[in-house]
C-alpha cells in the first residue's frame, strides 16, 4: 500500500539521517576514549583498595567507556512493553489489530524503526532480541507504536478514530493520555534532581523547553544526574509523567543521534539544534536507530580498552623474582639498593621505583594511560625483599628491562637471574578476588576508608584540573573554559565524569560530590 503524500515528503528527512548514521558506523567502534576513561578510572579505584588493604604504594591507574517490513514483534514482547505504561492500551491494540489497513501501518512503523540498523548489521528480530537481551526488544517495540500513534494518514490518525469509536469505554484518564501520546514527539532529555522512587527534573535539548519536573517511580531508581534519555514527557491533569518507550543514550549514541539529525535537517555542525514538534515527529525513528547503531555495535563486539603507561608504552605486568646467592642476606641487597638514587626506601624491605623529575615522556599514547604520582614523580614500579628473594613489579615490557639492568649493576652475583611472569590487564583483573581478612586482622572503618577514597578522588581531578585532555582538544579544564566554545565542551566533561561515577558500584565512590570542581572552574551556576 503506497504511503500517503504527506508521510512519504516526512520519511525523506529520515532517510538522509539514516545514511548518517550508516556513514558513522564504521567509525562507532574506533571512539572508546570515554569507555577507556571509565574502565582505566575504575581499575585506578580498585588498585586504591589494595592500597587500604596493604598500606603501601602500587601500581594504579590515576588518569582519566533478513527483516522484512511486515514484522512486527511478538505477542510476548508487546506484552512486556505494555507492562511499562501506565494506562491501559488493551482496548486500544485489539482495535488497530482488528483492521488491516491500521495493523500494516502500525507494522510499517515499526519497520521504519528497526529496519535500518538490522540491514545494516545483517540481523534479524530474533538476533536481535538475543544480543541486546531484555527489556529492549518490548522498548523497541514501544518506540514504533508511539510513533504511531501520532502519525496522520491524510486527515485519518488511530487515536482520534479510536477515540470516536470506542472512547465512550475508556476512562477519562486514559483518553487524555492516547490524546497526550498522539501529539507528544519524542525528544532527547538531559535528567537532573533525581529522587530516587519519586521524581526527576528533564531538560529538552532539542525542543528547546523549560525544565519539567516528572513523576516516575521505576526509571528514577535507576537514573542517574546527567543521564540522556530519548522519551515522551505527557502531561497529565497539573502533573507530567513519562511514556512507557524510554532509551538511555550514551555520549557515543547522543553525538550519532545529533550527527544524524543534522544531516537529516542539512545543519552545518556548528548549528544550534532546536527542532519544532514536526521536525521532532518527522525525526522519531533517527532516535531508535541512533540507540541501535551504537547498542549493537557494542553486542555484536564489546569494546576492549587499551592501556599505556605514562613512558607511552602497552602495559603489560611483568612480575620479576630474583633469587638470592647463596650466603646473601636480606640486609645485603637493601644495602645495595638503597645505593640507587631512584629507589625511594618506604621501609627497611620495600621501595618505590621512581622517575626523574626531568624526565617526562613522552611517546604517544595508544591507548588510556595509567599513571600513579607520588612526592610528583612518576611511579615506575615497586621492589620487596621477601624471603630470600627479591621480588620486583613494573608494567611494560622497556620498564623490566630497564630495572633487571638497574638491579644487576647495583647487586651484581649476590642476585641470581631473575624469573618473570607476565600478566595481562584483562588477566590482572580477572585475577581479583575479595579478599577476606584473616582472623583477628584489623578492618578499615566503613567512615575512614570512605574518606581516603574521596581523598583519593580530591588529589586525582585537582591534578586533571591542569591536565591537557583529548577531550577538550589537548587543553587543561583550567584553559579550555577561558573561550566560550571551550566552556561548553568543558561542561559536557564535567557531566560525563559526574554521571560516570555516579554510576559507580562502590556507594562511597558513587556519593562523590563533584560541587567544587564546578566552582573551581566558575561554572557553578550550571550546576542544576
Amino acid at each position: 500500500m503506497p504511503a500517503p503524500e504527506g508521510d512519504a515528503q516526512r520519511r525523506m528527512p529520515r532517510m538522509a539521517a539514516f545514511e548518517v548514521l550508516r556513514r558513522s558506523k564504521a567509525t562507532a567502534p574506533e571512539r572508546q576514549e570515554r569507555a577507556e576513561y571509565a574502565v582505566g578510572f575504575r581499575l585506578g579505584l580498585r588498585q586504591l583498595s589494595g592500597l587500604l588493604r596493604r598500606s603501601r604504594a602500587i601500581l594504579a591507574a590515576t588518569s582519566l567507556v533478513s527483516f522484512s517490513a511486515s514484522l512486527i514483534v511478538s505477542n510476548a514482547e508487546t506484552q512486556r512493553w505494555r507492562m511499562s505504561m501506565r494506562n491501559d492500551i488493551s482496548d486500544l491494540l485489539g482495535f488497530v489489530g482488528q483492521d488491516d489497513v491500521w495493523w500494516e501501518r502500525l507494522q510499517d512503523v515499526v519497520a521504519e524503526h528497526l529496519m535500518p540498523a538490522l540491514e545494516e548489521f545483517e540481523l534479524d528480530d530474533d538476533e536481535m532480541s538475543e544480543l541486546l537481551g531484555e527489556p529492549w526488544p518490548g522498548v523497541l517495540w514501544g518506540c514504533g507504536f508511539e510513533d504511531f500513534l501520532g502519525r496522520r494518514y491524510g486527515e485519518e490518525n488511530i487515536v482520534d478514530l479510536y477515540l470516536k469509536r470506542r472512547g465512550w469505554k475508556e476512562t477519562p484518564a486514559n483518553r487524555e493520555y492516547f490524546a497526550a501520546l498522539r501529539d507528544t514527539p519524542v525528544s532527547l532529555y538531559e535528567v537532573s534532581n533525581v529522587k530516587p522512587g519519586a521524581s526527576m527534573v528533564l531538560q529538552d535539548l532539542l525542543g528547546g523547553a523549560e525544565p519539567v519536573t516528572v513523576l516516575e517511580k521505576s526509571a528514577t531508581r535507576s537514573l542517574k544526574k546527567w543521564d540522556r534519555i530519548a522519551v515522551r514527557i505527557v502531561a497529565e491533569g497539573d502533573r507530567h509523567v513519562i511514556s512507557g518507550a524510554l532509551l538511555a543514550f550514551s555520549a557515543d549514541a547522543v553525538e550519532l543521534l545529533f550527527d544524524g539529525l543534522r544531516g537529516a535537517l542539512k545543519l552545518k555542525k556548528r548549528d544550534s539544534l532546536r527542532l519544532t514538534t514536526d521536525k521532532l515527529r518527522g525525526c522519531t525513528p533517527v532516535f531508535t536507530s541512533a540507540w541501535l547503531f551504537t547498542a549493537l555495535p557494542r553486542a555484536l563486539n564489546p569494546p576492549q580498552p587499551t592501556f599505556c603507561n605514562s613512558d607511552g608504552d602497552d602495559v603489560m605486568f611483568h612480575d620479576l623474582r630474583f633469587p638470592f646467592a647463596a650466603g646473601v642476606t636480606q640486609k645485603d641487597v637493601a644495602a645495595y639498593l638503597d645505593g640507587v638514587k631512584s629507589f625511594l626506601p618506604e621501609g627497611p624491605r620495600f621501595w618505590n621505583w621512581l622517575a626523574p623529575r626531568r624526565s617526562r615522556p613522552r611517546k604517544q599514547a595508544s591507548g588510556f594511560m595509567l599513571d600513579t604520582q607520588m612526592t610528583d614523580s612518576t611511579v615506575l614500579g615497586s621492589l620487596e625483599l621477601k624471603g630470600k628473594s627479591l621480588l620486583i613489579t613494573v608494567n611494560s615490557v622497556a620498564r623490566a628491562a630497564k630495572v633487571e639492568a638497574l638491579v644487576t649493576k647495583a647487586a651484581g652475583q649476590r642476585l641470581k637471574q631473575p624469573l618473570t611472569t607476565i600478566r595481562t590487564v584483562e588477566q590482572m583483573m580477572a585475577e581479583e578476588r575479595p579478599e577476606r581478612p584473616s582472623e583477628g586482622a584489623d578492618e578499615i572503618p566503613s567512615e575512614i576508608a570512605r574518606q581516603i577514597k574521596h581523598d583519593y578522588i580530591d588529589k586525582h581531578y585537582r591534578e586533571t584540573l591542569d591536565t591537557p585532555l583529548p577531550a577538550l582538544d589537548g587543553k587543561s579544564p583550567r584553559q579550555a573554559v577561558r573561550s566560550a566554545v571551550g566552556r561548553e565542551k568543558v561542561l559536557e566533561w564535567l557531566k560525563l565524569i559526574e554521571n560516570r561515577n555516579a554510576q559507580h558500584d562502590d556507594a562511597a565512590i558513587g556519593a562523590y560530590d563533584f560541587g567544587w570542581m564546578w566552582a573551581e572552574l566558575g561554572l557553578q551556576d550550571h550546576r542544576k
